[in-house]
């Protein structure tokens, strides 16, 4: 899996050093073929050359030496002095040629052990030599020692015979064999020498002369059969020479007769004669076989010349070829690649989401446009290319439909919600009329509470007009107390009577924000009614800061984890897009998008008793001063006449005094009474038409002082005819009736419900019906 993952450019590297080495595993294969022969050449020039004149003048001196033990009471010869000088100014050639650089490069531990045998066998030439001119050690030992010299030397020839060629190399072993046979006959020289000299003959030179010719000639028959044909048919033609068949007679001769009675059947310088004439045609055999080898190795040689100019000359011209023409191709692959990387980038990162944002913003795309066909050319990247654009333009236009399918959706959503909210506009101008005909307090409890349950349903239809991206049709041209906002919101949750409103302030709300901010205050109050337990409470508090307004919805329940929180913040802040897949946030969309639409904020933390307070900030241009909204004009959408409520709102105010600012723990009656009326003004003819009863208007007569609550308070005589009004006062404004002490047995709560309810129908009663509304749809 690792070389999938890998870079393209680190793939091709690693192809070119492969090739490389492969190149640079032929070249040595080849061109140790040539280091071979190099060394054969430095073999011959610098170890094999300077050897084999010193092994001819060793045995030189060996028989010398012999014979010169052999003649007693004789003084040392001079020529004796003077091959012994030859043989050092030889050996002192060969040290200094044997531990060349060139010498030490070439050979192997095995030669450099030989040579060091060599080396070791010459330095003690010296002490053999004391003891032959004091004539202390005996002719056999004084041979055997210059013959260890010797035969170190032959080791070091098989060493050097080490060649690839097979049958070169076995030819080459083959003609120092044979030059061991002469090797054994100059010994054989030496020894015969000796005897000669001392005229004798003892058992150890009897017995290894013997030894000598039978070796010599069991060595010479077994190298005669791996002769090759040409040096073959040399070495018969030297077997037959007088020369030779006289050497071999005498060596018979000797061998055949017995050492008590033995008579030489030479002399000294016949014996000579036959000893150098055999060792002469042997060297000859051995040179000429030599020769031939170097003959045969010659094209072995120069083909070794012609592969290694091929391997290493071509192989490299190759290699350098093949390295320029991978850069060049990896070069352009990886361009092209990199702008189908690029392309693709912009896709993700640009295009899609630029054209997902112009699709939410309702612009027309053109796929054409947005999604051009790129040119990669005509090769396998290019029909990646080719297949990319056809990927690119399928998600363009992909995103296309279905930003259409959201946009057929959400009108989908609006057009449901519209029809419901129109439905449940009628129902509540149906309901109104209802409860102004009704005078029997258990039906008008009913009715209430249906009033509630269809105000709570138009919230939910709000839902899906905010979902959808538009606005709801509740508007008010003015501003309203932040108080009658919170009742407002109240009244449209299901479990109102557990919810705590302390004291708001005299703060007014623009008319424009008044719907939202009831819609998503309403919303968090459902939901912290929702998560925390039935019998505890909600508390509503608010209070002007800094930045605005701010109002908070704490609720008791066990709260929510902190990471949890923290991604409930961030999508309220962000304002997320809202799919199909999210109804189980369906509030938290809702309140995210009513906080965007006048730039309220809204935060969710942890309260202190364990549950979740959220935090609603108002900014300052939403708010207004303390004067209380005007109601629009009475009788419009079934809307109680200002002189008919002018008459109950002391009674009203009175009992506000003493239900509303105490626990929530009143009748579930008179709760429903007061959270399903809160004080609103009345929207605007253009859209639905709240269900709330607008906040009486106060009469002109009337002073302008309100109630801690928001209520206007009764004036005395300010609704009766001037004739009838008491003018014992002297023209002077009317005393004010103080208010009636506050309330708490939900009995007495209920009777001045009763009482005013009463009163309203008598006052309605005197009304004439209501007009019929051109404008409404019908059911």
């Amino acid at each position: 899996m690792a070389s999938r993952s890998s870079r393209l450019r680190t793939k091709i590297t690693a192809l070119l050093v492969s090739l490389t080495a492969l190149w640079a595993f032929a070249a040595w294969v080849t061109l140790r073929d040539g280091v071979n022969l190099l060394w054969v050449q430095t073999y011959n020039s610098k170890i094999y050359d300077p050897s084999e004149p010193l092994l001819l003048e060793l045995q030189t001196e060996r028989r010398m030496s012999v014979v010169y033990l052999g003649a007693p009471g004789a003084g040392r010869p001079a020529d004796l002095d003077t091959q012994r000088r030859k043989v050092d100014e030889l050996a002192a050639e060969f040290r200094r040629s044997a531990q060349d650089r060139w010498a030490r490069w070439a050979a192997d531990a095995d030669l450099e052990r030989r040579v060091a045998d060599v080396l070791t066998g010459l330095d003690g030439l010296g002490d053999t030599r004391s003891s032959v001119d004091g004539r202390t050690v005996d002719r056999a030992a004084a041979a055997g020692t210059y013959t260890d010299v010797i035969e170190s030397i032959f080791q070091v020839y098989y060493s050097l015979g080490k060649l690839d060629d097979q049958a070169i190399a076995d030819d080459t072993v083959t003609l120092i064999q044979l030059n061991e046979v002469r090797e054994i006959v100059s010994q054989e020289d030496a020894l015969l020498a000796g005897v000669l000299a001392a005229n004798r003959f003892t058992d150890v030179e009897y017995a290894r002369f013997t030894q000598l010719v039978g070796a010599q000639r069991f060595l010479a028959g077994h190298v005669a059969g791996k002769l090759p044909a040409a040096d073959r048919a040399r070495y018969d033609a030297m077997t037959e020479t007088t020369e030779f068949i006289r050497f071999r007679t005498i060596e018979d001769q000797i061998v055949a007769g017995s050492r008590t009675s033995l008579r030489l059947p030479v002399d000294a310088a016949g014996w000579q004669a036959a000893a150098t004439a055999a060792q002469s045609q042997i060297l000859d055999v051995v040179l000429k076989g030599g020769d031939s080898v170097v003959e045969r190795a010659t094209p072995v040689a120069a083909w070794v010349i012609v592969r290694l100019l091929l391997a290493a000359g071509l192989g490299l011209l190759t290699v350098i070829a093949s390295i320029i023409v991978s850069i060049t191709t990896a070069r352009a692959m990886l361009r092209q690649l990199e702008r189908l990387r690029d392309a693709a980038r912009r896709l993700a990162t640009e295009q899609l989401p630029g054209v997902v944002s112009r699709l939410s913003r309702g612009e027309v795309v053109d796929v054409k446009a947005e999604a051009p066909p790129l040119e990669f050319g005509n090769d396998e990247i290019g029909q990646v290319g080719q297949a990319f654009n056809a990927v690119q333009e399928t998600a363009i236009r992909a995103a296309v439909e279905q930003a259409e399918l959201r946009r057929s959706v959400r009108d989908v959503f609006l057009s449901i919600a519209r029809r419901s909210q129109s439905l449940i506009h009628r129902q509540l101008t149906l309901l109104d009329g209802m409860e102004r005909r009704e005078s029997e307090a258990v039906k008008l409890d009913d009715l209430f509470r249906v009033d509630h349950l269809a105000t709570r349903m138009r919230r939910n239809a709000e839902n899906l007009i905010v979902l959808a991206g538009a606005s709801p049709g509740r508007v008010w041209r003015r501003t309203v107390p932040m108080v009658d906002i919170v009742r407002g919101a109240i009244a449209e949750v299901e479990d109102y009577a557990r919810v705590t409103v302390f004291p708001i302030g005299q703060v007014e709300l623009a008319g424009r924000a008044v719907s939202d901010v009831i819609h998503l205050v309403a919303e968090l109050v459902e939901n912290a009614l929702s998560f925390s337990p039935p019998h505890t409470e909600v508390h509503i508090k608010g209070q002007l800061v800094g930045n605005g307004y701010v109002l908070e919805v704490e609720d008791r329940g066990l709260g929510i984890a902190p990471d949890e929180l923290a991604e409930l913040n961030a999508r309220i802040a962000s304002h997320p897009e809202f799919n199909l897949t999210s109804a189980a946030r369906l509030g938290l969309f809702v309140v995210s998008r009513l906080a965007e639409r006048h730039g309220i904020r809204v935060q969710l933390k942890e309260s202190a008793y364990g549950g979740t307070t959220a935090v609603v900030l108002i900014p300052p241009n939403l708010l207004g001063g303390v004067d209380l909204p005007v109601d629009a004009d009475p009788g419009t959408n079934g809307a109680i006449p200002a002189s008919v409520r002018a008459t109950a709102t002391v009674q009203l105010d009175r009992m506000l005094e003493g239900i509303v600012d105490t626990t929530p723990t009143t009748s579930a009656r008179s709760s429903v009474a007061l959270a399903e009326r809160p004080a609103l003004p009345e929207p605007e003819a253009a859209g639905p038409v709240s269900v709330v009863p607008p906040v009486p208007e106060p009469d002109p007569l009337a002073d302008s002082s309100y109630t801690p609550h928001g209520l206007p308070v009764r004036v005395r005589q300010a609704n009766i005819a001037a004739p009838l009004r008491d003018d014992d006062d002297g023209g002077g404004e009317p005393p004010i009736e103080p208010p009636l002490p506050a309330v708490t047995d939900p009995e007495q709560v209920r009777s001045r419900i009763s009482s005013y309810q009463e009163g309203t129908r008598r006052g309605r009663a005197d009304l004439p019906p209501p007009a019929a509304d051109p404008a409404q749809p019908d059911a």
